[in-house]
């Protein structure tokens, strides 16, 4: 029997709502695969209140580079506000560790080609975090749609609308093109229209807009796109935080069937459904139906 593989020493930069209440749980879910060692924030309350709640002795630091130096990580998780994830991602991977960032990657293009620079020269990877396009769910409905066995998609809707009233843009970094590089089109629509791309594939071409219509801030509040993919679907695009019945949802109508998630922050398998058109025979529908387990 082989030897099991080495736990991989993790390391978190910035230790806010989304680490402490996402990243670490998951990490303690795969504790017999990982270990976290190290955090960064420069709030040192803040990282000693992360400190606290994690399992063991993770060492804290309130700079990236120092704790790279230091504790030479595997795995760097990136949790800060999106205008900090270029230079941490592009730091940790020239120091030999692989990045996992928080959405979005980055800024601009040209962020992207520095990370991509640094992912060549090191040899190390960074991927981005879009979880909606992994479960069990999301990977049979692309199955579903890739083998042709819903007939060709042909119209689709992609829908985030939400709600975030002035509170939540009291934080100094939201809203601001610099700091944050847009509204809910970057922050907050870009899992549900990954998902999209995710089952119909590469895109042709855009045609959109975008307003800012209540928030004091200077990135949009709402945006519509109509989009033209590869294959000649078109779909529509919806992102909103203007929205007091929040949903998420995705539509793809195909010759043979509709398959639409309908959710809010996170789907499961029974958020699925699919509705065979007229002429397919109800066995064949029947076998659509989601996996019973939720595999994430």
């Amino acid at each position: 029997m082989s030897a099991r593989p080495a736990r991989r020493r993790v390391a978190v930069v910035g230790t806010g709502a989304i680490v402490t209440g996402s990243h670490l749980p998951a990490l303690a879910a795969h504790a017999d695969r990982t270990e976290l060692v190290a955090a960064v924030d420069v709030d040192p309350e803040r990282l000693d209140a992360f400190r606290a709640q994690a399992p063991g002795d993770v060492a804290g630091y309130t700079s990236t580079g120092a704790m790279l130096d230091a504790v030479r990580p595997d795995l760097v998780l990136v949790g800060t506000p999106p205008s900090l994830h270029r230079e941490q991602t592009v730091a940790a991977l020239k120091a030999g560790a692989w990045v996992l960032c928080e959405k979005p990657l980055c800024l601009s293009l040209a962020e992207y080609d520095d990370i991509a620079a640094a992912e060549e020269a090191s040899g190390a990877y960074a991927s981005v975090i879009f979880q909606h396009r992994y479960g069990s769910g999301a990977a049979h409905a692309r199955e579903l749609i890739a083998s042709g066995e819903l007939g060709a998609p042909l119209v689709a809707h992609c829908q985030t609308t939400w709600h975030r009233d002035a509170a939540y843009y009291a934080m100094p970094w939201r809203g601001r093109w610099s700091t944050e590089g847009g509204g809910p089109t970057m922050g907050h629509g870009i899992h549900q229209y990954d998902l999209l791309l995710h089952l119909l594939g590469p895109w042709a071409e855009v045609r959109a807009m975008a307003s800012r219509l209540v928030h004091d801030t200077e990135s949009e509040d709402v945006s519509t796109a109509l989009v033209r993919f590869g294959s000649g679907t078109l779909a529509t695009v919806v992102n909103s935080v203007l929205s007091p019945d929040e949903v998420s949802r995705i539509r793809v109508d195909c010759t043979d069937a509709t398959v639409e998630l309908t959710h809010l922050y996170g789907h499961r398998n029974d958020d699925w459904t699919y509705t065979p058109a007229r002429h397919v025979a109800p066995a064949r529908a029947a076998a659509w139906r989601t996996p019973d387990a939720d595999v994430p």
